[in-house]
């Protein structure tokens, strides 16, 4: 009967590990319906509409009206999501926001993209989303803690003027689908990683990775290829940067 509830939800088959216990499977399922009722509850009172957002404790949506959900999201405790952005942000079905995560793209005084996250892509504990430029990160994508992306930069030429005062130059954050990124990475302006590449835990991700790759260090580097018919392909290599970054997101 849960297995069909949650498969329900979640558009899709779920299938539980046999060894979970009757007594573990009941008090998981009794937190997540009290998340469920949460998730309705918090959307109907900010969004005016019902959803199939799962919602622990301390959940905080800034600007609702422009956040988009999928069905079967969830949100761990502390979570803090704000949508103000000329596109908002769009979290599709069974996307899951580990505790603690940000996201967040502008302030009043300097609107930035927006952020989308496709289908069935995760990120995990204390992880940042810094929108400025736009952050798309395709579906099937996973992540570890403590990853962030920071899809701006600050301007600093000038000596006679405050960093702070010399603007920002933004291009934008992709991240292609079916993604495996190590706890720690970190996304710079400009990052754009193609399908199915493999980020190293604590690398630093600066311009564009060709789909298929293994990515580690600071800066990151192209050390070996998923796609035995690339392996030759791209010995050793740095991320190269890139000067325009499409979003095929949007």
């Amino acid at each position: 009967m849960v297995v069909r509830l949650i498969s329900r939800i979640k558009g899709r088959n779920y299938v539980l590990d046999p060894d979970i216990s009757i007594r573990t499977l009941a008090s998981v399922s009794a937190r997540r319906l009290i998340w469920l009722l949460r998730g309705n509850l918090k959307s109907l009172l900010l969004r005016g509409k019902l959803c199939t957002v799962f919602l622990a404790s301390g959940v905080t949506w800034r600007n609702a009206h422009m956040i988009r959900l999928g069905r079967g999201i969830t949100m761990e405790r502390g979570v803090i999501v704000d949508g103000l952005s000329r596109r908002g942000i769009e979290l599709g079905d069974n996307v899951m926001l580990g505790a603690y995560c940000v996201i967040r793209a502008s302030s009043l005084t300097n609107l930035g993209e927006g952020v989308k996250i496709g289908r069935e892509s995760a990120m995990d504990a204390y992880s940042y989303i810094g929108a400025g430029g736009g952050v798309s990160i395709g579906e099937s994508v996973i992540m570890g803690q403590h990853v962030s992306f920071h899809a701006e930069n600050h301007k600093y030429d000038r000596l006679d003027t405050p960093i702070k005062q010399q603007g920002l130059t933004r291009k934008g954050i992709v991240i292609d689908d079916d993604c495996w990124i190590g706890s720690n990475t970190t996304f710079l302006d400009g990052a754009h990683v193609g399908r199915g590449c493999v980020i190293a835990a604590g690398a630093v991700v600066i311009g564009e990775v060709p789909p298929y790759s293994v990515v580690v260090g600071i800066p990151g580097r192209v050390v070996k290829s998923r796609n035995s018919r690339r392996q030759h392909t791209y010995p050793q290599r740095r991320c190269q940067g890139n000067d325009s970054v499409s979003h095929p997101c949007w």
